[in-house]
């Protein structure tokens, strides 16, 4: 068994297909930029026992549905002020079963917390660079020149105050823009930032889904790819909706290295809301996206049983970019 790193073309040719594929090739990864592979890359009988990451900077469940509003307050002239803290942290992250890569985080997580607020409110923003490079945050939105976060570089253990009305409603994004701007990006430093309309949208389960993955050798070829950063991470716990319900999916492509991404769902079609707007453009089962393009869909399933969703490149979907959803009757469960 060889002790250097390998590239996705190699997981392939040896095998690594599906999810228990990847668990037991994935042991060969470099772990840390240095090109350091996991100890445990020489036990084989590993392979077979851990599948699953244990020690993501993110439990990929509870981060489909939390929103971070910041904290609220009104301002003189009436209008929400909402408050949020982020602070960019070097944290080593698990990336795949026993692969350890050194990530760059907002708030020591990969994605970084879902902004939330409401067209028209004031967003204040403390961002405090407690990594060890230079980052920024820049926003997809409309704001001022002086809050792009291209130009106001923040040091290491520097602070700046990012403060605008956030506009215009929809799905935004918001990610590091330092230079070089793809090691800044596919080392982790993105989350994404919805602006609510004035009028809510129509009752719906929501979820947040960010398409991303990692270069664990660095060779500027992703080995991974996942929704939520966890490879398979819905495909080993399938995400339980209810029969009937409308399902809304915040969905947002941040991958690096690659042009296009992609989402295909078994069994059933979704509307398409392009970049949050106010009507569905598209009525379909398969939707490309470019990086930093952003869609939510609308969808629900009209009978019970377990619905496949993954990337219609097929190896994003054999290194990790795959899920189900298991549709149960109303009140019942499947746990």
């Amino acid at each position: 068994m060889s002790d250097s790193p390998i590239s996705r073309r190699a997981l392939l040719t040896r095998g690594a297909l599906g999810a228990a594929g990847l668990a037991a090739s994935s042991r060969l990864l470099a772990a840390t930029e240095r090109g350091v592979v996991q100890a445990n890359a020489h036990d084989p009988s590993l392979a077979a026992t851990q599948g699953m990451v244990t020690n993501a900077s993110i439990d990929p469940h509870a981060f489909l549905e939390h929103f971070d509003y910041g904290t609220m307050s009104t301002l003189p002239d009436g209008r929400t002020l909402r408050e949020y803290a982020i602070t960019a942290i070097d944290r080593e992250i698990e990336v795949a079963p026993g692969v350890m890569y050194p990530a760059w985080t907002y708030n020591g997580q990969v994605p970084g917390p879902t902004l939330r607020a409401t067209e028209g409110d004031v967003v204040r923003v403390r961002f405090t660079n407690g990594g060890s490079h230079a980052h920024t945050i820049h926003f997809h939105g409309i704001h001022p020149a002086r809050m792009d976060g291209v130009f106001e570089v923040v040091h290491p253990g520097e602070s700046f105050t990012y403060e605008f009305t956030a506009r215009p409603a929809g799905l935004q994004l918001y990610h590091c823009h330092a230079i070089p701007l793809k090691r800044h990006i596919a080392k982790g430093l993105y989350g994404t930032f919805i602006i609510d309309p004035k009028t809510p949208r129509p009752p719906a389960r929501e979820m947040v889904m960010v398409l991303n993955g990692f270069d664990t050798n660095f060779d500027s070829s992703n080995e991974t790819y996942a929704v939520n950063t966890v490879p398979f991470a819905y495909h080993h716990q399938p995400i339980e909706v209810q029969q009937g319900e409308l399902q809304r999916i915040y969905m947002v492509n941040i991958l690096e290295y690659d042009l296009i991404n992609s989402m295909h769902l078994h069994g059933n079609f979704f509307h398409v809301f392009r970049t949050g707007a106010a009507t569905s453009s598209d009525f379909t089962d398969t939707l490309m996206f470019c990086q930093g393009e952003r869609h939510i869909l609308e969808c629900a399933f009209e009978e019970t049983g377990k619905y496949m969703f993954h990337a219609h490149q097929s190896e994003f979907a054999e290194l990790g970019w795959m899920g189900v959803f298991n549709v149960v009757s109303p009140g019942a469960s499947d746990e």
